[in-house]
């Protein structure tokens, strides 16, 4: 089975860190996923993980650092020991409004990837809610980008699907050869008892989504690598981290996971 890994931007605000690696290997984690607060000192960070037994093999990191400084952005990735990076985010007055602005954005995102692969490594997107809003003539942006960029890796966060109102299902169905990396990751019940303060997000396998379903869907491919566990606004990131653990476990034992 393939290990789990553990995005560490839901750890944010329950540090320190040592004690957070410290915490999600004795659950059972093997893996983080890293974002760019992490990067200040890349060689302590690898020895804090070795420390623990614990692997980045996918990291985010910006566009605009992929671009302004290349070299920086993948020495950080081979110190440590990264094989995918994601580019995960645009800022809101840096996203593209119009088709031919998603087009030229797409372009870009080849270019980067061609020197991203060049480098060694895997290169994709990661999606969140406005890549799949539609624009005026009813295309949706993250086909453009995909298509527009046909090389690159899709890492999909279905959570932030649902939160754009679009279908995860569908989009994993029809998209599935793309995608070689999964956020985990669970939107709440209109019912559930979820605290304000976690902002209608969920711990994977107690919120509103189909994930045997999903992951069925996905395991079809055989594309996706990696699975990483997330959060956006925990209020209690042990609870987070141990239920997160369990529905995977769950999920793999019941054949409705990924294995390798």
């Amino acid at each position: 089975m393939n290990g789990l890994s553990f995005q560490l931007y839901s750890a944010r605000d329950h540090g320190p860190w040592t004690a957070v690696f410290e915490r999600i290997a004795a659950l059972g984690y093997t893996g983080v996923e890293g974002y760019a607060a992490l990067y200040d000192d890349p060689e302590a960070l690898a020895r804090e993980l070795a420390a623990f037994s614990l692997a980045m093999p996918t990291a985010h990191l910006a566009v605009e650092a992929l671009e302004d400084e290349p070299e920086r952005a993948f020495a950080t990735a081979r110190t440590l020991g990264v094989t995918t990076i994601f580019a995960p985010y645009l800022a809101p007055d840096a996203r593209p409004s119009t088709l031919d602005d998603w087009r030229a954005f797409a372009a870009r995102l080849r270019r980067i990837g061609e020197r991203v692969n060049g480098e060694g490594f895997g290169f994709g997107w990661h999606n969140h809610d406005f890549e799949l809003r539609p624009l005026a003539d009813g295309t949706v942006p993250l086909d453009v980008v995909l298509d527009g960029a046909p090389e690159i890796d899709w890492e999909a966060d279905l959570a932030w699907i649902v939160r754009a109102d679009a279908d995860p299902l569908a989009w994993v169905t029809a998209r599935a050869e793309r995608i070689t990396a999964v956020h985990l990751k669970d939107v709440a019940a209109d019912d559930s008892p979820t605290t304000p303060d976690e902002e209608g997000w969920a711990d994977p396998g107690h919120g509103s989504m189909d994930w045997a379903a999903l992951l069925a869907a996905l395991r079809s491919s055989e594309r996706p690598r990696h699975w990483i566990v997330e959060h956006d606004a925990p209020s209690d990131l042990d609870r987070f981290a141990r239920r997160a653990m369990a529905s995977w476990r769950g999920w793999t034992e019941d054949g409705e996971g990924a294995s390798a």
